[in-house]
């Protein structure tokens, strides 16, 4: 016992040693570094480099870089500053890259970005971060497009359609079989009908088209040479335009800007269990076809082609993009704009 007690003092003299000699003005600012993005566009894109402390900074913090890799300062890229400052009293500042346009096929190239000498500061993110410059003057598929203007990069296609191959007027969604109660009131006037809330979605994938004249069938109108819908005189889709033919009621909403109708025949009338639609032009020629047969089984929800325009048909809200929603009449399955 006589032992413990003469060591209480010693070790009490030691922590107060400890506890004068320690301040929180012995331990630096910790700083992390992050990207906004790992690639740049060439053409004028820009990347944010960020430097955040995990506290308000007590004096200005400097955190010079140095720039090295593929890509030449001044040719490819420029940058608004080699160095992020941290002004007293802030946690965070950045810095940005900026891609630069050359004219030359020359393949993405890389920016390497590592630190200078620094001090007063404590880095607690790698400091060996790359941005990858995606070189605007690739052309993949050889159609005249740049990639970076390229919406279908890997497919032939014309530069007034954006490098996407024209595919002509065909059909990219379609409704036969409404859901109950209001969910399934596709046309938006407010009542749920089984035959007018029935649409068909038509993408004209090709330069601005006249479809005057052309009409839609189901099996039976077509047995019968009886159209269930004639486009009337003047029904002109733009290029990369959609028009909406729902089976009747008054259509109320914006539809994503399609132009939209009514069947002229008074319903599409598309048979659950199984009916074929099919449309020809105004020479009787036929233009587009939809099998309801294997798709049947009453869904209550619609078909849609998955990815728009290109993919095949798919239930709508079994896609993730469709976010659960029963159908898209006049936008994309994600509600968006065409």
């Amino acid at each position: 016992m006589k032992k413990n007690v003469f060591l209480l003092p010693v070790l009490f003299v030691g922590i107060c040693f400890t506890l004068l000699t320690c301040t929180t003005d012995d331990i630096l600012p910790a700083a992390t570094l992050s990207l906004s993005s790992n690639t740049l566009s060439e053409d004028g894109g820009t990347v944010t480099l960020t430097a955040s402390l995990n506290a308000a900074a007590p004096e200005a913090v400097s955190i010079p870089l140095v720039f090295s890799g593929t890509a030449t300062f001044g040719a490819d890229y420029s940058v608004s500053a080699s160095e992020i400052v941290i002004n007293q009293g802030q946690s965070s500042s950045s810095i940005v890259f900026t891609g630069i346009p050359d004219g030359i096929i020359e393949g993405d190239e890389t920016i390497e970005i590592n630190l200078g000498s620094t001090s007063g500061v404590l880095i607690l993110s790698a400091v060996n971060l790359t941005i990858t410059i995606l070189d605007a003057d690739i052309d993949s598929d050889g159609d005249g497009v740049p990639d970076s203007e390229d919406e279908c990069p890997d497919l032939f296609g014309p530069f007034e359609n954006n490098g996407c191959p024209f595919l002509g007027f065909l059909i990219n969604e379609v409704l036969y079989d409404p859901a109950g109660g209001l969910a399934g009131d596709a046309n938006g006037d407010g009542v749920r009908d089984p035959l007018d809330d029935e649409f068909i979605e038509f993408f004209n994938s090709g330069p601005e088209l006249d479809i005057s004249g052309y009409k839609i069938f189901d099996a039976t109108a077509l047995e019968n040479n009886v159209p269930r819908h004639t486009f009337p005189q003047g029904t002109v889709i733009p290029m990369n335009g959609v028009i909406v033919v729902f089976g009747g009621g008054n259509p109320t909403g914006s539809f994503g800007g399609a132009i939209v109708q009514t069947a002229s025949g008074g319903q599409l009338n598309m048979n659950n269990a199984g009916d074929f639609v099919t449309v020809q032009d105004a020479s009787s020629n036929v233009i587009a076809t939809f099998d309801i047969t294997p798709l049947s089984g009453n869904p209550d929800e619609a078909y849609t082609r998955n990815p728009d325009i290109f993919g095949e048909f798919e239930r709508h809200p079994s896609i993730p993009e469709a976010n659960g929603a029963l159908q898209s009449p006049g936008t994309k399955l994600d509600g968006s704009s065409f």
